[in-house]
């Protein structure tokens, strides 16, 4: 089956020439694109690319109403060749369905690879001669003056234990990673992060007498996922969340693959506090590495979850 493409350039041009000569080659659908030959998207070329099958071919007026540079041509043709798709140019010697025509294409893929071999080897004798005149490309090494000072914060925040790492971290207006980046770049060793004890309401005497802290056995049902197919991070994501959010709860983990809290705790109200703290801090710093975490916190002997 034969299929036409046309493409303009703008809306003032016109098609018709296009048209009549596709639909004299036998087309029986021809797809119309209006759009410049520089710009990547062209709605109507992806359509017709999506609808061919084995044995079809593709016509066009001229290569410059297809492909946007030689390079996208010859990755396009090469393409079509792979689904046995053909090419057949009505103004060009190109007919990928017979021998002579691929013999010509193929001269055009031979010229795009020299072309780009070339360029190749311009760049990398002007980096050579660059760095011969004591010219290094790329970032300076090191911090730059703002986030030393930036670093120089945290640093002094993290060793003083009076905020959690999420405060700190929204404190300077950084992500999480961002933050450890920072201490290990002024050497401070990171470990599990104890946070500072919460007040007690002060004890008194009698029937007012505060109650003792209590220990609640947390049970904790975490799952980890990329937020994409291109990224992998989940496994960083959970020693990174086993580290800096669970150590501090002496977490144990159980042959379901879930995990055991032991967390202390004043009243409800401060327990249900620290849960949410902590299901905060594991979504964020799942968030840091390109992931997405689902928990579920369960208090053993009741029916108290988050």
């Amino acid at each position: 089956m034969k299929i036409g493409y046309a493409r303009v350039s703008t809306r003032d041009q016109k098609p018709d020439l296009q048209l009549d000569a596709l639909k004299a080659a036998g087309c029986e659908r021809v797809y119309q694109d209006v759009a410049s030959g520089a710009k990547t998207a062209r709605p109507a070329l992806d359509e017709l690319l999506g609808q061919l099958r084995a044995g079809d071919v593709v016509v066009i007026w001229k290569l410059d109403r297809m492909g946007r540079s030689l390079k996208h041509l010859v990755e396009l043709v090469g393409r079509l060749m792979e689904r046995k798709v053909g090419l057949l140019s009505l103004n060009d010697p190109i007919d990928t369905t017979s021998a002579q025509g691929r013999l010509v294409f193929n001269l055009f893929a031979s010229l795009a690879e020299f072309e780009r071999e070339l360029i190749r080897e311009r760049t990398n004798a002007g980096l050579t001669a660059a760095r011969a005149r004591g010219r290094v490309g790329g970032r300076p090494r090191g911090l730059s003056p703002q986030a030393e000072a930036t670093a120089l914060a945290a640093d002094t925040l993290y060793r003083e234990r009076k905020l959690s790492v999420a405060a700190i971290a929204q404190k300077l207006h950084v992500s999480k990673s961002t933050l450890y980046s920072y201490l290990r770049h002024r050497g401070v060793e990171i470990g599990p992060y104890q946070k500072p004890a919460r007040a007690q309401p002060a004890a008194s005497t009698g029937a007012d007498e505060a109650d003792p802290p209590r220990l609640a056995t947390i049970r904790l049902t975490l799952r980890i996922e990329n937020n994409s197919k291109f990224v992998r991070g989940k496994k960083r994501s959970r020693e990174d969340i086993e580290r800096y959010c669970l150590a501090e709860y002496d977490a144990k983990r159980l042959p379901s693959g879930d995990y055991e809290l032991k967390v202390p705790y004043g009243s409800d109200d401060d327990l249900d506090q620290r849960m949410n703290e902590l299901l905060g801090d594991i979504a964020s710093q799942a968030d840091d590495r390109h992931c997405f975490s689902e928990s579920e916190a369960c208090m053993e002997g009741t029916d108290r979850c988050w």
